[in-house]
């Protein structure tokens, strides 16, 4: 492995946190940019499969530092678990922690999966830190009842409905009609009203349109939360035209699901973010 890793204290609000720093070897090139990978979900800094262990060596093998590190009450970060709302003093924590760690940092990119993409949005918003100079997100959260019927519509009753041999099994009384009242329900529900004026996805919403910096946002090509958020992103007044903004960089992860968890995924994500970073100045 041409990195070196580090464990370091991170001083949070109310509970210290664990947190692994990634460091390329002394002699590889320098960057001024680091990356603090923002955990989402029920998850701890390897992140499943690994994941969150394998960007972050293969990016600090390209010169740049990474922090990924345990929210309080996951891993072996000590008190209660916190919501992905809730986390902004901690992501703040953990920015500084790289400072300290890395002198010869100036700047940073977060980079999230999920709730954890979510969660970043959340924190450039609130705070409006200047040492955010960009956002990798992968395949961010907006879940609401809405939204996950607009989606299950969509990309599964539709695509089901258009199969005959759906029809057959329905007629032939190997499929019950729950499947139909299942299509009803969610008909009903994309009918229901939005998301009030102060939901999380409006939050996101305003802290896309309002920061300045590069975002990179990878979408699972076999992924329910990230047709998730396309369908909301097309479909809210609050998020028109903000995937078209000349700083956003979207791809799609070639036949991935939620974690990229197959080799060929993963390593697909790794160089998105590699190249998008190394275009960061």
């Amino acid at each position: 492995m041409n990195v070196h890793e580090q464990a370091v204290c991170i001083r949070g609000p109310y509970t210290d946190m664990l947190g692994i720093v990634s460091m390329p070897n002394p002699d590889a090139e320098r960057r001024h940019t680091a990356v603090v990978v923002v955990v989402g979900g029920a998850q701890y800094r390897a992140g499943s499969h690994r994941q969150f262990v394998q960007i972050s060596r293969h990016l600090a093998g390209a010169g740049f530092p990474v922090l990924r590190f345990d929210f309080p009450g996951m891993g072996d970060s000590p008190g209660e678990p916190i919501s992905f709302e809730e986390t902004s003093t901690h992501i703040a924590a953990a920015i500084s922690a790289i400072h300290d760690h890395c002198p010869d940092v100036s700047q940073v990119v977060l980079c999230g999966l999920c709730d954890g993409a979510s969660a970043s949005l959340l924190y450039t918003q609130r705070t409006n830190d200047h040492r955010v100079v960009g956002l990798a997100l992968l395949n961010p959260w907006v879940r609401s009842e809405v939204s996950l019927a607009r989606a299950q519509v969509k990309h599964y009753y539709l695509w089901r409905l258009a199969e005959p041999a759906f029809w057959r099994k329905l007629f032939g009384g190997q499929v019950g009609w729950r499947a139909v009242r299942d299509l009803g329900n969610s008909l009903r529900t994309m009918r229901t009203k939005n998301m009030g004026p102060s939901s999380f996805q409006d939050v996101m919403a305003q802290g896309w349109r309002d920061f300045k910096g590069p975002i990179l946002l990878l979408l699972s090509e076999r992924d329910l939360v990230a047709k998730e958020f396309l369908e909301h992103a097309q479909s809210d007044a609050r998020w028109n035209g903000l995937l078209e903004r000349p700083v956003v960089s979207q791809s799609t992860v070639d036949r991935a699901d939620h974690t990229c968890s197959s080799a060929t995924a993963s390593r697909q994500t790794e160089s998105f973010v590699l190249q998008w970073l190394k275009g960061i100045r």
